[in-house]
C-alpha cells in the first residue's frame, strides 16, 4: 500500500503508512508557531483516526523550539497524542547540537510518562526499530 500524504509543504512532509500503522514526518527546515502546531496536530488526528501506534520523526533539519511551542507540545499535544494511542516514537534527532539538547527535554519526560522512545541519527535505523515494535 502506498503512503498517504497528509501534509507536504515547504516546512514539513507528513505521511501515514497503512502497512506499518505509522505516522511519519520530515521537517524540511526549522519551523515554529502555527506551521509546527498544524503539523503535529495533523499527525495526532491521523494517528487517532487510523488507530496507529507508531510515529517516526525526522527532525534533522529542525532546531530548538521556542518556549511557547515547547510548552504547548508538553502540556497540550503530547497528552492528547498519548491518549490517541501513541506507543512508539523513533526520533531522528536534529543535526545541530542545540537541536539535540532541545529534543532531550522531550524524550526523557515522554518516556517517563509511558511512551517507548528511541533516538537515532539515521532514518533507516529508526524505521527498522519501529518495524520491530508490535
Amino acid at each position: 500500500m502506498p503512503l498517504e500524504t497528509i501534509i507536504d509543504n515547504e516546512f514539513v512532509s507528513l505521511w501515514y503508512d497503512p502497512e506499518r500503522g505509522m505516522v511519519s514526518h520530515v521537517f524540511h527546515r526549522f519551523l515554529a508557531g502555527d506551521a509546527f502546531r498544524d503539523a503535529l496536530n495533523a499527525g495526532t488526528h491521523t494517528l487517532k483516526k487510523r488507530r496507529a501506534t507508531k510515529w517516526l520523526s525526522d527532525d534533522r533539519n529542525n532546531s530548538a523550539l521556542s518556549a511557547a511551542d515547547g510548552e504547548w507540545a508538553k502540556t497540550d499535544w503530547f497528552p492528547r497524542t498519548l491518549r490517541a494511542g501513541w506507543k512508539y516514537w523513533a526520533l531522528v534527532q536534529p543535526t545541530s547540537v542545540i537541536g539535540k539538547m532541545n529534543m532531550k527535554r522531550f524524550t526523557e519526560p515522554y518516556a517517563k510518562m509511558g511512551l517507548t522512545v528511541r533516538v537515532f541519527d539515521d532514518p533507516t535505523a529508526a524505521l527498522a526499530w519501529l518495524d520491530e515494535q508490535k
